[in-house]
């Protein structure tokens, strides 16, 4: 056999392989097509650049394949870098930014002047047009002033989402992918800083979405399994919550669980906690069928 043959059957092998790839993804196209998908950025994927290209062309394929994305996002650490450059103090209690008017501005600043208009450009350049919004415009998000510490703290201007006003997301959606700050207002003209995971699960619930996607800095779910801490790959509403109650969920993954609670409770099917640090994790997890992360499942789907 000549080499010239060989090198063309090698080709076409490698070009059948490719086939089999975008066939096994059919199905799972077909299925989310038409659906809206909440997705949560945070952690790495906002800041280093090769994780946030990645991102952005997962979102541009998701639209392409006629999924419904919206983007939710947050800031803390860019917030807290800026704020310590500015001589700003930066105090938490119970994992949350007290948030006086100067901390306020700062938040802003970050979420709609620099990370906000980042994402949209990174969507944008994959050829899929992206709008940045925050939770003021539209009264998206309506919110109160969240309640004093148990030691009795007052967090300032933190808010608790008490209203989702949807409207201008649903417009958006007819053609652009959504960026969404995590901001809020009361309706009368005052600002509040609100947790990002909080405003992804009131907006999934508010949009009905088929799922919330949490993309963070850590694989997803653990549970000490035989004395090793294994991945959790799926775990029922039910059993998230045996986590939760039991301490076996720490840390900033509490917000988390919570959020994905709230919104399953809310209706959302769905919810999935990834590692967005691993390139195309997105795509890896709606489109494959080993998935990534951990996958938490309401009773329905059970």
């Amino acid at each position: 056999m000549t080499e010239p043959v060989v090198r063309e059957r090698e080709v076409a092998q490698r070009t059948i392989s490719k086939a089999r790839v975008l066939l096994e993804a059919l199905p799972y196209m077909k299925e989310h097509s038409g659906k809206t998908v909440v997705v949560k950025l945070g952690g790495a994927a906002m800041t280093d650049p090769g994780p946030a290209t990645s991102f952005a062309e997962d979102v541009a394929l998701l639209r392409l394949a006629g999924v419904r994305v919206v983007v939710v996002h947050g800031g803390g650490p860019q917030i807290s870098e800026l704020s310590e450059r500015l001589g700003i103090e930066t105090r938490f209690e119970r994992g949350l930014r007290v948030t006086d008017a100067e901390t306020l501005e700062v938040a802003r600043m970050v979420l709609l002047g620099k990370i906000n208009t980042e994402i949209v450009a990174a969507i944008n350049r994959q050829g899929v047009p992206a709008a940045g919004v925050s939770g003021d415009d539209g009264a998206l998000f309506v919110a109160r002033p969240k309640e004093r510490t148990s030691e009795g703290v007052d967090l300032g201007l933190v808010g608790d989402i008490v209203e989702v006003r949807p409207a201008l997301l649903q417009d958006l959606m007819q053609h652009f992918v959504p960026v969404v700050a995590s901001t809020a207002t009361d309706g009368k003209g005052q600002g509040y800083n609100v947790n990002a995971d909080e405003a992804a699960s009131a907006l999934a619930v508010a949009l009905g979405a088929g799922k919330l996607i949490f993309m963070t800095d850590v694989p997803g779910l653990y549970e000490e399994l035989d004395g090793v801490e294994q991945l959790l790959s799926e775990v029922s509403l039910d059993e998230c919550e045996r986590l939760l109650a039991d301490g076996v969920v720490e840390g900033g993954m509490v917000p988390k669980v919570e959020a994905v609670l709230q919104a399953m409770k809310g209706g959302v099917r769905r919810a999935h906690i990834l590692d967005g640090r691993v390139p195309h994790a997105l795509i890896l997890e709606m489109f494959t069928p080993e998935g990534l992360g951990t996958m938490i499942t309401s009773e329905v789907d059970r």
